[in-house]
């Protein structure tokens, strides 16, 4: 695999591939790179924007993970991905939901998850794969979702161990030249819920303009690196995201969650290069993969 560019993004439940990187998985895809995306948990633990789903929810069936499985299923089909896989095998961990909540504790939820022994599954799969670049969340999860944290931290290490010839393996070592967080501009995202704010009504949306409430993390402009042009794929990011109809809604131009909290779906999508350098232009750069790494980045 390593003769074609490969990318493998980490992400915590079904949908959020879609939703901070459906763009940029369907083009990789669509430019002929090789894509693996991995998914911590089925997210047994969500809330479903389907009136007639409520029977799905933990405290009633606690069937919402196999659903969620089935939607992304779907979601990949309309991304073209063609290699997903859970981390672990399916159902190895389970959603933890909320910070804070009862489920956190639970023995087989991934916030629990040991980090070397998760880990290790992640670098498994990145020494199988050998990605030219690794992309997953901020160390903050990107909004503070235990599992969202807990998958920054098992991707970081993954990427760690796959590049140490000590590390309990017998796949040849990878070391992952390019490491992505995936972000949002703060100015730009700030700017867009306020506009969305004053019409939010006629559209059916709940829109919070504070972009603490914004499910993906918001980054100050000078700490992003890329600004990754995803118009030509936004009807596959669409058709991935109402793939996912337990947890969103979309319409026309925009995606609610099950909350009602309401967004734009974005035609660019924006990330950190935390390993492969720093942006080497005044604005962002234009591309995921350079043809070789530059210096390291600073300290973040």
């Amino acid at each position: 695999m390593a003769d074609v560019p490969h990318v493998l993004l980490a992400h915590a439940h079904p949908d959020d591939e879609s939703c901070a990187t459906g763009g940029t998985i369907a083009r990789l895809v669509a430019e002929g790179h090789g894509v693996t995306v991995v998914t911590s948990t089925q997210g047994e633990q969500g809330r479903i924007a389907v009136p007639e789903l409520q029977h799905l929810y933990v405290d009633e069936d606690d069937q919402l993970g196999p659903e969620r499985a089935r939607e992304l299923s779907d979601a990949m089909t309309a991304l073209g991905v063609t290699d997903h896989r859970y981390l672990g095998g399916a159902g190895r961990f389970r959603d933890s939901g909320r910070m804070g909540i009862p489920a956190n504790d639970r023995p087989d939820a991934f916030w629990q998850a040991d980090l070397d022994e998760a880990g290790l599954l992640m670098a498994e799969i990145i020494r199988e794969t050998r990605p030219t670049a690794v992309i997953t969340y901020d160390p903050n999860g990107g909004y503070g979702h235990p599992d969202h944290i807990q998958t920054h931290r098992v991707a970081m290490r993954g990427i760690e161990l796959a590049a140490d010839p000590a590390a309990r393996s017998v796949l040849p070592v990878w070391d992952v030249p390019f490491v992505y967080w995936t972000a949002v501009p703060r100015e730009l995202i700030v700017a867009d819920l306020t506009e969305l704010a004053g019409h939010a009504a006629e559209l059916g949306l709940w829109v919070d303009p504070d972009p603490a409430e914004y499910p993906d993390g918001v980054h100050d402009d000078d700490e992003i690196d890329v600004e990754f042009d995803v118009s030509a794929q936004l009807a596959a990011k669409t058709a991935a995201l109402a793939c996912h109809r337990t947890q969103l809604t979309v319409k026309g131009d925009y995606w609610v969650l099950a909350s009602g909290r309401g967004m734009r779906i974005q035609d660019r999508e924006w990330f950190i290069r935390v390993k492969g350098g720093r942006r080497r232009t005044p604005g962002y750069e234009t591309e995921l993969l350079p043809e070789q790494p530059t210096t390291e980045p600073e300290a973040r």
